[in-house]
């Protein structure tokens, strides 16, 4: 019976969202934020209650969704270590948020219409982490994907933030082709769609196919992830209000990529090629979004591309072989990074809408505990020691340096370097933020609800370490112990303290360069290789030219000549036809009876004429 209690887990979100749905135009606003709210914190409520159950695990099927032949789909969870740390982390975190954006849209006129999508988009998320099924699991991979494409074009009157929610939608449809594809086809080798048995049979299949089945698998995991090549969605998916942007980044839709990966781990470890394409993936993608973060004037793009370069190290962390890396990562981030942008809608409050990181300053005089929540999150995303964010990173790095391959130490140090540049952007944000310059006065004091939800963030930003402390600092690694997922390699002492070290070296000579760089006045970056950077690369160029273009070129050629002249030139010239032979039929019809009766005998004999010869033959 308890079992059957699981449910309520994704339920309740989704009973926030339909009762906000069908009941919410009688409710107040401060009714629609607290039901909405309730639900989720209620959902994460149930998860410590029930949590016991996760150990070993607990599987309960709700009811079958559909059978055909040698297929049955049940609604069916699975409540293990894996799923039960995801979903905590995901209700944990978008409660908070929940909370958070009672306050900052406090003046909307549609609120209503937010906060059920804001609860159907938390109810998607958990189906993917709770079902133990790839169909149940992809229900809620594509909800996701609806709730990210109507949130981020929440305010849909902005043609510009429409169109932002179209390229999120279409950016990431693209990738999710190629994981039904993989989808289908486990179902073809396996027979079944079921999570743990395609896992059990994965030793079966052919070496080949398994590494291209975990390559398609990993390409739908870059599309919701925002992975290169499908990483150019996330930036300007910052139109949507900033706690969609949280929610996006931190707890939902961007880790969702990460989670699949690690479910179906034991199918993908079994082929050296695609871990080593996944780490090649992560790495190249951590780099990419790094030096993009470095150049932004857009506080939230620069958050942005932040995002798309610590999932990077989480792609590596797989391809490392390390799950536990992964998650722990994963969840660190989701502190972390749920602060930083909430944080940064405070400021964007205080700023009157204003978001470029050189037209804002004086947080620390404006709002001293905004400035130390920000920087407890700058300094845990920058890898500072002891704080979460670098426990989480030097067990990725740990993991590569540890496989003792070329191929793997390589990318351990594109990722050290990787770091280096994340500590730049990181305490960057800071120095903009903190410096001493005329700025625009915005609406006042932050309003008391988007303050005191960041404070538990903030603290976990600085001391969620401990969730999976090494035993080099004294630590259980109780994460490790709770999950009992692949760790990876196990690196030596020397090894653990020296990339501490290391990581050090890189935080002090970060610091020493912002700070030279941003203690006086600073200026905003120029000259092609800074414009090429903040524009992502040109990536959206690159796609422009290489996929838009040539597809609007065929267009137009097709309209040109195929299209018109099937739609418009080709019947046209039939319907001329057949009134030209019918005007010329219309001679034959002269009126008279013996006309009529004589065709009829002629016709008569014609055939008779014919049967005739048929038969002599």
């Amino acid at each position: 019976m308890m079992g059957e209690l699981l449910f309520l887990i994704p339920m309740l979100p989704l009973c926030g969202a339909l009762i906000i749905m069908f009941a919410g135009g009688r409710m107040s606003r401060k009714l629609l934020a607290a039901v909405a709210s309730f639900s989720v914190i209620a959902s994460a409520l149930t998860i410590l209650w029930l949590w016991p159950l996760a150990a070993p695990q607990t599987r309960v099927s709700l009811f079958d969704w559909f059978e055909a032949g040698a297929l049955r789909v049940p609604v069916e969870i699975l409540f293990s270590p894996l799923s039960a740390a995801m979903a905590l982390m995901v209700t944990g975190v978008s409660a908070l948020i929940h909370l958070y954006a009672a306050s900052y849209l406090h003046n909307d006129p549609d609120v209503r219409r937010f906060f059920a999508l804001f609860n159907l988009f938390v109810f998607a998320m958990l189906i993917i982490v709770l079902a133990d099924n790839l169909l149940l699991l992809f229900l809620g991979w594509e909800g996701v994907g609806f709730c990210s494409y109507a949130l981020i074009g929440y305010w849909y009157r902005n043609p510009g933030f429409a169109a932002a929610g179209r390229k999120a939608f279409l950016v990431t449809r693209a990738a999710d082709v190629l994981f039904v594809i993989a989808l289908l086809w486990l179902f073809r080798l396996t027979g079944s769609l079921s999570i743990a048995t395609i896992n059990q049979q994965a030793t079966s299949l052919p070496a080949g196919t398994l590494t291209i089945v975990a390559l398609l698998l990993l390409a739908g995991a870059c599309g919701k992830s925002a992975q290169l090549p499908f990483s150019s969605w996330l930036p300007d998916a910052m139109a949507g209000p900033t706690p969609v942007s949280a929610l996006i980044h931190a707890a939902t839709m961007v880790t969702a990529g990460v989670y699949l990966l690690c479910r179906l781990f034991p199918l993908i470890s079994l082929s050296p090629t695609a871990l080593a394409v996944i780490g090649l993936v992560g790495t190249a993608t951590a780099f990419y979004g790094a030096s993009c973060a470095l150049v932004q004037r857009d506080i939230k793009r620069l958050l942005a591309y932040s995002t798309i370069s610590q999932v990077g190290y989480m792609f590596l962390a797989v391809g490392a072989g390390t799950v536990t890396g992964a998650m722990f990562h994963l969840i660190t981030h989701a502190f972390f990074k749920a602060l930083l942008f909430m944080v940064a809608g405070a400021v964007i409050h205080l700023a009157a809408g204003e978001q470029d990181l050189f037209r804002l300053g004086q947080l620390q005089k404006r709002a001293p505990l905004l400035f130390w929540l920000l920087l407890a999150g700058a300094l845990a995303l920058a890898g500072m020691p002891l704080t979460a964010g670098f426990f989480s990173k030097d067990a990725i790095l740990v993991a590569c340096f540890a496989l003792n391959s070329p191929w793997w130490t390589g990318l351990g140090v594109v990722g050290l370097i990787t770091a280096f540049l994340t500590a730049l952007y990181a305490l960057r944000l800071v120095y903009l933020l903190a410096a001493d310059r005329d700025v625009t006065i915005g609406h006042g004091p932050v309003p008391r609800g988007m303050i005191w939800p960041l404070l538990p963030l903030g603290l976990l930003a600085l001391v969620g370490g401990q969730l999976n402390l090494p035993e080099v600092w004294g630590g259980g690694t109780a994460l490790q112990r709770w999950l009992q997922t692949p760790s990876g390699g196990v690196g030596t002492h020397a090894v653990e303290w020296g990339l501490a070290i290391v990581t050090l070296l890189l935080f002090v000579a970060a610091w020493l360069g912002v700070r030279y760089r941003f203690r006086a006045v600073p200026m905003p970056p120029g000259g092609g290789v800074a414009a090429f950077f903040t524009d992502g690369w040109k990536i959206d160029a690159l796609v422009r030219n290489a996929v838009s273009k040539p597809y609007e070129a065929t267009g137009r050629l097709l309209d040109g000549f195929p299209e018109r002249w099937y739609t418009a030139v080709l019947p046209d010239w039939l319907g001329r036809l057949c009134q030209s032979a019918g005007r010329y039929f219309r001679t034959f019809t002269s009126g008279y009876v013996t006309h009529y009766l004589s065709g009829m005998a002629w016709g008569t004999f014609l055939l008779l004429a014919i049967l005739l010869i048929g038969l002599l033959r």
